[in-house]
């Protein structure tokens, strides 16, 4: 294990509590009260007309292909830059997805791309809020809106993170969440679906427990129910477990992600006049949840040997995100060039609530003197 580990999830006694809560409760499976009680407190928070709690974002964005009806014949535009789990959806349901490039600033998927993208077979976008920034949804929709398409927001690496004003998952007909290990709120594994029309929200809670809808419920009716299979379904349930334990950390998460904040703000203070790194910039009408932290390597700068340098000091890292049209089993014929670069030449470095300022200013120092050391003579610092 690192010293200083890539990431990290802040769970603690209440978390624990929370579980031993559920222990005793008897029903530690899906869509028990727990699962039935983070929903509730989900549609609060976003301001959504449903709620659905998944077993993975992965998940989430699957039931919304579904509800929307995309399948063969059909082009999704997806954000090229980020984990392509929105490509894969895609795949799932026999659509096509469509690869568009990204801005060099923000990270996130180009308005302008999406737009010379749309054919007659396109029938929905993703945006990506790329590693918790949120995308532009005034062009995206405005996009969506002209061509009739809808517009799905993957927001799984955005808990907590602002467009506008306004909460990033909540910013599109459909948002997608993650409450995997590294994000901002997390029980491990998990996910959720926030729907603004609650007829794609009781979709996919029905396909979501395949085809037939709550067992929990069920067992409260009098008598024998016997479920009827209406729909193709899948087993997406998040256990109670893990409801409760994301019950509490959203309750937490504003105090997680102003720890973030401050580690953000500390390596922008101790990087941000090396002319070797480019930092993450956030435009002024969104705020950030910094689920990663990814600083773009000047194209001198042997990245390898940095990653081997840093975590040969125990100090975790890693190579950013995925550009999703160069991976193999998309066979994409899109070029998306903006993503490349920054798949070539961006690394991640340690983001989690729980670096200490010492920490964060050892990484900053190690990073330095690695990228000096590894750049070409013509480029590298005196």
């Amino acid at each position: 294990m690192d010293s200083i580990p890539l990431v990290h999830a802040s769970l603690g006694d209440q978390e624990l509590a929370a579980v031993a809560e559920v222990f005793a409760s008897g029903w530690p499976a899906g869509q028990g009260p727990k699962g039935k009680a983070l929903e509730a407190q989900l549609t609060r928070k976003y301001g959504v007309a449903d709620a659905v709690a998944v077993a993975n974002c992965g998940a989430a964005l699957h039931l919304a292909m579904l509800a929307f009806g995309a399948g063969p014949g059909d082009e999704v535009i997806v954000a090229d830059y980020g984990f392509p789990a929105p490509a894969q959806a895609a795949l799932y349901v026999g659509a096509t997805p469509v690869f568009a490039d990204v801005r060099p600033d923000t990270y996130t998927i180009d308005p302008q791309a999406v737009a010379d993208l749309v054919t007659p077979r396109t029938v929905g976008i993703v945006a990506v809020d790329t590693v918790g920034m949120p995308a532009d949804y005034t062009e995206l929709q405005e996009i969506a809106d002209r061509h009739g398409l809808w517009l799905v927001e993957d927001a799984a690496c955005a808990v907590g993170a602002t467009y506008q004003g306004r909460q990033a998952g909540a910013l599109a007909e459909v948002g997608c969440l993650s409450f995997h290990g590294r994000k901002g709120a997390s029980s491990g594994e998990g996910g959720a679906l926030l729907a603004h029309d609650p007829e794609i929200g009781k979709d996919a809670r029905l396909r979501s427990s395949f085809g037939i809808g709550s067992i929990f419920d069920m067992g409260k009716v009098v008598g024998l129910p016997i479920p009827s299979f209406t729909e193709v379904g899948y087993n997406f349930k998040l256990s109670d477990i893990a409801a409760a334990i994301l019950q509490v950390q959203l309750g937490r998460i504003d105090e997680l992600l102003r720890r973030r904040d401050a580690v953000a703000a500390q390596y922008a203070e101790l990087l941000g006049d090396d002319e070797l790194l480019s930092l993450p910039q956030v435009p002024q009408d969104r705020t950030h949840a910094w689920q990663t932290y990814m600083v773009t390597l000047d194209a001198s700068v042997d990245r390898a040997a940095v990653a081997t340098e840093l975590r040969g000091q125990g100090i975790g890292c890693g190579a950013g995100t995925f550009a999703g049209h160069i991976q193999p089993v998309f066979r994409a014929e899109q070029k998306c060039p903006v993503s490349l670069d920054l798949f070539e030449r961006q690394i991640a470095i340690p983001m989690h609530a729980e670096l200490t300022q010492d920490q964060v200013a050892t990484v900053a120092q190690a990073l330095r003197s690695a990228v000096r050391t590894h750049a070409t003579s013509g480029r590298r610092a005196a």
